[in-house]
């Protein structure tokens, strides 16, 4: 799969199964006003969203609550985004645009060796899920998100475009979608995205010995990856 390669809007992303929310939402008990312009009540609504989501969770999600939040009246979130799930896929396509963005921002930055790209956008997937926990999880929630929004489509899959363009660049391939290649971007995929998890449930506090999550995050990090390009570049004898 070529990474700029346009999508159609109606195809279900393969990963999914950024642009910043912005400036903090305005404190619960602020009067409700509607005198944001349009794209401001967007970002007010969608920063307020990522604060319920942290403190109570997609239980605690309603869109009175985050109009609440966001200091807006209570028909501001359905009169922008149509429902919960309209909320929420905006708030999850935010976060692919985003991660796509640190993505393509950090293989420039890593220069033109393959493993170097490789590296940093295993890396940015880590980081950003332990940046923004709430929305990183959120974008796997296939059950509370509309996968068929042409916006998030359009986010989930050039967020996925990163990960299989710089494999293949590595690998020497046009895409990672031959039988041959397919299980390797398996193995990568999973790799980062398991360990992302496993740091956000606690799952690893007793490796940590003493070190930040953000320390341990970072080291074990690179060495996982370290190890995985051993296992990426079995059989690809040209592999960088």
């Amino acid at each position: 799969m070529n990474p700029s390669k346009p999508v159609s809007p109606a195809r279900t992303p393969v990963i999914a199964q950024i642009v910043r929310p912005g400036a903090p939402a305005k404190p619960d008990g602020a009067p409700p006003s509607d005198s944001y312009h349009h794209g401001a009540l967007r970002v007010a609504l969608l920063a307020a969203t990522e604060q319920i989501l942290l403190e109570q969770g997609l239980e605690g999600f309603t869109l009175r609550a985050c109009a609440r939040r966001a200091g807006v009246s209570h028909g501001a979130p359905a009169h922008h985004f149509g429902d919960v799930r309209g909320l929420l896929t905006a708030f999850a396509t935010s976060g692919y645009q985003r991660m796509a963005a640190m993505m393509h921002s950090e293989r420039v930055r890593a220069g033109p060796d393959s493993y170097a790209q490789l590296m940093s956008v295993g890396q940015v997937y880590i980081d950003f899920a332990l940046a923004h926990r709430a929305q990183f999880q959120l974008m796997f929630r296939t059950d509370r998100i509309d996968e068929t929004d042409p916006q998030f489509a359009t986010a989930a899959q050039a967020t996925f475009d990163q990960l299989d363009g710089v494999l293949a660049r590595f690998l020497n391939e046009s895409n990672c979608f031959d039988d041959a290649i397919l299980a390797k971007l398996v193995l990568a995929w999973s790799t980062v995205h398991g360990f992302a998890c496993l740091l956000l449930e606690g799952r690893m506090q007793y490796f940590f010995k003493g070190k930040s999550r953000a320390d341990f995050a970072r080291e074990m990090g690179q060495q996982m990856l370290a190890l995985l390009r051993h296992a990426l570049a079995a059989g690809q004898a040209d592999a960088s």
